[in-house]
């Protein structure tokens, strides 16, 4: 069995077991229902109280053909009695529901795990489409592994065969029988999946009850088949928690509440402007849903539309918002720099992904932190920040409206396509531990008159809701004059308002935390450096090497641009830098550019997330 890790010493490590920790991978054709299966396994866990965190892993192709290995769609959870920051290093337990799943996900299991696979689809015409010449469960090249195999196929049609279904629905049974039997081996309860399933297919009860009867089907198999061997029950204890309302939550999900929050803290409506892409699609559906928080959602034709009519809302008084991923980005650059030209707050998510261009579309990837600091014509500085797991998204979006209401700034907030798809439990916050940052319009002209662009202390400038009295104002594209707002093309006066604009965002250092030490100290002889997803990973590996006596620390920055106002100070104290990125090293760029520090890359750009091991060798050589 996998193990959670904590921090103890080398003593006490040795003198007490680690918590118990489970790592179960389903896979199978797309169409297989996988992710379902997951999600409902996952929810089960929550209930149990295990913390747990995930990672679903979808195919590139909208419909792959059945049964090849492009088609593979997987759902990985980790779970225990301790605390538990990454979906795992290694399955112990993988469910494969064909050859191709087989084929994609063996070489990851655990030596010595458990592989469940479904006999009934291994035929010669499966086994040839996922490039086997024999079959792998008979030939012995499993044997490095457990093996159970029988026929789920043909078991779910015999517990459906009461329902009159057609053999194909009724193989839509199949991922429900599979949860069934992944229930029985960790003692999990039925009873929350079969409420689900009465809600899901209120309107056609039979199809709720074959569902179910599979469901008890796949239990029941676990209980009375007797295989013995690996195919025994485990019991997960509960995690220690605060005591408080839980509930597992997607870093989509999370974004779309946080974002929620953030307008509700600064007292605005929200406008969110969206088209449809992934992995950033969720926001706009889990957003359509909120309706009644003073939420208008508006699908556009294209990019462009989006991020327009997000500004244009912000024009009117409304908190503009907008989401896309790499490609999307790109699309919406030049109007990225009106908002930053015009001085108007507008929230732009940017759930990354694989690329360039279409790339991996469904893979996860850091590889856009370049664009956010970087990438726009002119000097168009904005403020960037980066969630670092699904929880921790709800703050960061409240973070990113506050910069964006009390800077008049664009704002973009990263995550990517692991941290939106994934789930971990949640803590739900007391929103009455949150500060308000309520916004005021200018409705009034002040007594030397009005000007449109004039500054407070933190160089913001004035917001006022078209139509208001005597506040007529232009606002555009085209460079204006300091104070006044006309268009002006005058050398010193570019000069003057791009220096502005730098010094209104290099000044939000200012007004947010210095940076922490996240696990360690100050003057380490090693420091991992990381951002957004990668910190589950770097966390984990730091508390083990630490556990085993090596001097190394874990700092996590959350506001990549500006930068924290001591990072440099900080970063200058350890021995050696390691900045691990699923890029080639943009952080590290940004960190070596502002501070002339030695950091190192660590970098994976596989489409997959870090693993702990990883991580753990790269200290290891460091130290060595």
């Amino acid at each position: 069995m996998a193990s959670a890790v904590h921090e103890v010493s080398p003593e006490e490590a040795s003198s007490h077991p680690e918590p118990e920790a489970v790592v179960v991978r389903f896979a199978g054709d797309s169409g297989d229902g996988m992710q379902l299966t997951g999600g409902q396994f996952t929810l089960s866990t929550a209930l149990a109280g295990n913390d747990l965190a995930t990672f679903p892993d979808f195919p590139a192709e909208i419909r792959a053909p059945q049964g090849t290995t492009f088609g593979v769609s997987a759902f990985q959870i980790n779970f225990g009695s301790t605390a538990i920051e990454t979906a795992g290093d290694a399955p112990d337990v993988l469910i494969a529901m064909n050859p191709a799943a087989l084929k994609m996900s063996v070489g990851v299991l655990k030596p010595g795990g458990l592989i469940i696979a479904d006999e009934g689809e291994f035929s010669s015409r499966n086994l040839a489409k996922a490039g086997y010449d024999a079959n792998p469960l008979e030939d012995g090249s499993l044997a490095k592994w457990q093996l159970v195999h029988f026929n789920i196929s043909q078991l779910t049609l015999d517990a459906v065969k009461p329902f009159g279904l057609g053999n194909k629905e009724a193989l839509r049974c199949k991922n429900m029988w599979t949860l069934g039997l992944a229930l029985w081996m960790f003692d999990r309860e039925r009873k929350p999946i079969v409420d689900w399933l009465h809600a899901k297919f209120a309107k056609a009860p039979e199809l709720a009850e074959a569902n179910i009867a599979a469901l008890n089907a796949g239990h029941a198999y676990g209980e009375t088949a007797e295989i013995g061997g690996p195919m025994k029950q485990h019991h997960i204890a509960a995690a220690p928690a605060e005591p408080g309302l839980y509930r597992t939550v997607t870093g989509a999900e999370s974004i779309s509440l946080g974002l929620v929050a953030g307008a509700q803290l600064a007292n605005l409506p929200m406008f969110f402007g969206g088209y449809p892409i992934t992995p950033a699609s969720a926001i706009l559906h889990h957003l359509s849903r909120l309706k009644e928080y003073g939420v208008t959602t508006f699908q556009a034709e294209d990019e462009i539309a989006a991020i327009a009519s997000a500004i244009g809302a912000s024009y009117a008084g409304s908190l503009g918002v907008t989401s896309s991923s790499g490609p999307g980005i790109a699309l919406k650059t030049e109007a990225i720099g009106l908002a930053i030209m015009t001085e108007l707050p507008l929230v732009i998510v940017n759930s990354q992904r694989g690329g360039p261009s279409t790339g991996l579309p469904t893979k996860t990837e850091q590889s856009d932190l370049y664009q956010a600091v970087y990438g726009r014509n002119g000097d168009a500085p904005m403020p960037v920040i980066a969630a670092r797991s699904p929880a921790d998204a709800f703050d960061c979006a409240i973070e990113a409206v506050r910069i964006a209401v009390q800077f008049m700034t664009p704002v973009m907030l990263l995550t990517d396509g692991y941290i939106a798809n994934a789930a971990e439990p949640w803590r739900v916050p007391d929103m009455g531990g949150y500060a308000p940052f309520a916004v005021d319009f200018m409705t009034e002209a002040p007594a030397d008159g009005f000007k449109p662009y004039a500054r407070d202390d933190k160089l913001k400038r004035p917001w006022v809701k078209p139509g208001t009295p005597e506040l007529m104002h232009r606002i555009g594209g085209i460079e204006k004059a300091v104070d006044t707002g006309h268009i002006d093309y005058a050398p010193a006066n570019h000069q003057a308002m791009t220096e502005i604009r730098r010094d209104k965002v290099l000044g939000i250092a200012n007004h947010v935390p210095e940076q922490e030490v996240t696990l360690g100290e100050a003057g380490s002889e090693l420091v991992i450096v990381g951002w957004g997803s990668t910190f589950g990973p770097i966390h984990q590996a730091v508390r083990r090497q630490r556990a085993k006596g090596r001097d190394v620390s874990h700092v996590h920055v959350r506001h990549i641009w500006p930068l924290p106002r001591n990072l440099g100070e900080l970063l200058k104290g350890y021995g050696k830098i390691i900045v691990p990125e699923m890029n080639t090293g943009q952080l590290k760029t940004v960190l070596r550019d502002q501070y002339l520090v030695d950091a190192q890359p660590l970098n994976k750009i596989s489409g997959q997330p870090f693993r702990i091991a990883e991580i753990e060798a790269a200290i290891e050589e460091a130290l060595a």
